[in-house]
């Protein structure tokens, strides 16, 4: 029996078309209502290919989320030794989030669908969770204690807070792009609010 070897563009293009599908139905159906079949069936594959890219409904949600927190990891690994250590994430979070105008109408969905739904809470913080300990770490590099000390975890959870709040934003207010949303966000944190005073 041969072994049919699928390439890594075509295992991309699978996955693209099981995201697709899925963010499409959920946007018309609602999360709980559609299930993994009738996404396959959308995407036009079998069952068992969904199973073989995604690990379920969530995961079809969040994408390939996963490259996503390595390069931040590699962004903040190669930042400049004399660039502050919360100036170095900013930049990082900003270029992690820098999406071709293509992709934003399928980033809309996705980030619609990740900070309403209350089914994706609870897998939301599992992957939030690997942003956090990415940033943490950043920081313990750079300033010489633990990742689970108290700055590299307040850092982290504070940075990842004003990115979403960002992607709030940007998502409700259809003049502001994502960068600038983002800009604005880490600004203000980097500031310390300095609109406030």
């Amino acid at each position: 029996m041969t072994q049919t070897v699928v390439s890594p563009e075509a295992r991309e293009d699978t996955r693209t078309r099981i995201e697709a599908a899925a963010l499409g139905l959920f946007t018309e159906h609602g999360f709980e209502r559609v299930t993994t079949d009738e996404i396959a069936d959308a995407a036009g594959i079998s069952r068992r290919t969904f199973f073989r890219h995604v690990t379920g409904k969530a995961d079809a949600v969040w994408g390939d989320f996963d490259s996503h927190v390595l390069r931040l990891e590699a962004m903040l690994a190669a930042t400049a030794g004399d660039q502050s250590v919360l100036a170095s994430i900013c930049a990082a979070y900003v270029e992690v989030n820098d999406y071709a105008e293509a992709d934003l109408p399928m980033l809309r969905q996705r980030m619609r669908l990740i900070l309403t739904e209350p089914a994706l809470q609870a897998h939301s913080q599992v992957r939030y969770a690997a942003v956090d300990r990415v940033v943490a770490a950043h920081v313990a590099r750079r300033t010489g204690v633990q990742p689970d000390a108290l700055v590299p975890r307040l850092v982290a959870i504070s940075t990842r807070a004003a990115a979403t709040t960002a992607f709030e934003v940007w998502l409700a207010d259809g003049r502001i792009t994502l960068g600038a949303a983002l800009h604005q966000a880490f600004d203000e944190l980097a500031g310390g609010f300095p609109s406030l005073r």
